[in-house]
């Protein structure tokens, strides 16, 4: 992305992050996407009025209103003249909106937009076979009642079981933790390890808390029962080594991934309001950061490591942004599993891997863990599927602010072999 008027971030908030069924086991995703869009929205003082389209991202929309941006506009209160498009990516599925609001605005069609996502894993349900939805729909054909009572007595119990919900990829069969042992597996990487790096991002993201840093673009959410939920729920940061390197492994039995070094399900929103720099001087906007640019991925399933994706797609990011990986002084990687998370590294660092799968002459660069996620990551906080890669987007920003530093990669890992790459700078 090369232009001399940049794409900027000029506000941006989220939910906290919320274990699944739990305190957001009430609330649809339309009203957690519905308070990230209001109080975004707000918190850059723009007219409502005046956005001009919203991308908003979710991997398992709910059956009553699969359009979720829609329905999030709606529960927002703002004008319902806004046009909206609900973005599927899986895990990278903001980041996407992300990516879509800028191309929209850089290509003159729109001068400013709302990207975000959402997910509500508390809302999914569970679906009949396809046998058993055969017969309800049968039945609803029928327009007498002999003919009803005739096709119920054709009944069976098996049509009410269902089908639970997973994540499973459906070309290779695996779950997405399988994926990610095996891939850890093929990196060399060790469950001790994968436990070291799991319990420093808690302990991370409980600073990050307790220094104030989240309080810039978090924002409380109220509850049926009349609490308001102020914090992700799923930090401990009271944990270590030896509280985790107990607990089983959760995907394969001589596996490595457990509970401990894997991010939990979770409930929750996030959004971002972007628009070119010179708009928000017209407007007289500070803006939080820039994206500098969006690069996108995706690799043969079959054939390599189904998270490996994002390490595809740096090199054609740090292009595009002009920079070398020396540059950058921040890295926001999403942590689907410690393992994928320290598997990625080794790719990254690896000269053979550059030479033989990417075409480089050398590796990508070398991680400095201590530029990696500093406020913590998806282990600790939580992954909402759709609202993941707008939530880096804000802690990357925020992140360049708190640190005084210039650059920051965001790396995202998704199923179906994708990935994508950001590169956001600060103003």
């Amino acid at each position: 992305m090369n232009t001399s008027d940049r794409v900027v971030i000029v506000s941006g908030a989220r939910t906290p992050f919320a274990r699944a069924r739990t305190v957001f086991g009430k609330m649809s995703a339309a009203a957690l996407g519905g308070i990230a869009i209001r109080e975004t929205v707000a918190r850059s003082g723009v007219d409502p009025k005046i956005i001009d389209e919203i991308y908003y991202g979710i991997v398992s929309p709910p059956a009553e209103g699969s359009n979720v941006s829609r329905e999030a506009l709606f529960d927002s209160g703002l004008p319902p003249t806004i046009p909206c498009t609900t973005v599927n990516r899986y895990c990278a599925s903001s980041a996407e909106s992300v990516g879509g609001i800028v191309a929209k605005i850089l290509s003159g069609q729109i001068e400013i937009g709302v990207a975000g996502g959402v997910e509500s894993i508390s809302s999914i349900r569970a679906l009949f076979s396809m046998a058993g939805t055969d017969f309800f729909s049968d039945i609803a054909k029928m327009k007498t009642t002999g003919q009803k009572l005739s096709h119920l007595a054709k009944f069976k119990p098996a049509y009410l079981a269902p089908n639970a919900p997973g994540i499973t990829e459906p070309t290779t069969g695996l779950s997405m933790g399988q994926s990610a042992d095996l891939m850890a597996r093929l990196f060399g990487v060790g469950r001790k390890e994968q436990d070291e790096y799991a319990v420093a991002s808690h302990h991370k993201a409980a600073k990050g808390w307790e220094s104030g840093f989240f309080s810039s673009h978090v924002v409380g959410v109220p509850t049926k029962d009349g609490t308001i939920v102020e914090r992700d729920t799923d930090i401990r940061a009271d944990t270590s080594v030896e509280k985790i390197s107990g607990l089983r492994p959760v995907f394969l039995k001589d596996g490595t991934i457990t509970a401990g070094n894997a991010s939990p399900l979770t409930d929750g929103a996030s959004a971002v309001m972007l628009m070119k720099e010179s708009k928000a001087k017209e407007l007289g906007l500070k803006p939080i950061a820039a994206i500098r640019s969006v690069a996108n991925a995706a690799i043969d399933i079959q054939k390599e490591p189904l998270l490996i994706g994002p390490v595809y797609a740096i090199p054609r990011a740090l292009k595009a942004a002009g920079i070398t990986w020396n540059d950058l002084d921040l890295f926001e990687i999403h942590e689907a599993f410690a393992g994928q998370v320290l598997a990625t590294f080794r790719a990254i660092e690896s000269d053979t891997f550059a030479k033989e799968k990417l075409g480089l002459g050398s590796k990508i660069g070398t991680v400095d863990i201590s530029k990696t996620n500093p406020h913590g990551g998806s282990i600790p906080l939580g992954h909402p599927f759709g609202a993941t890669g707008t939530r880096m987007v804000l802690q990357a920003a925020h992140g360049l602010r708190k640190m005084n530093k210039n650059l920051a990669l965001i790396s995202i890992c998704a199923a179906g072999g994708l990935g994508a790459v950001m590169v956001v700078e600060a103003i």
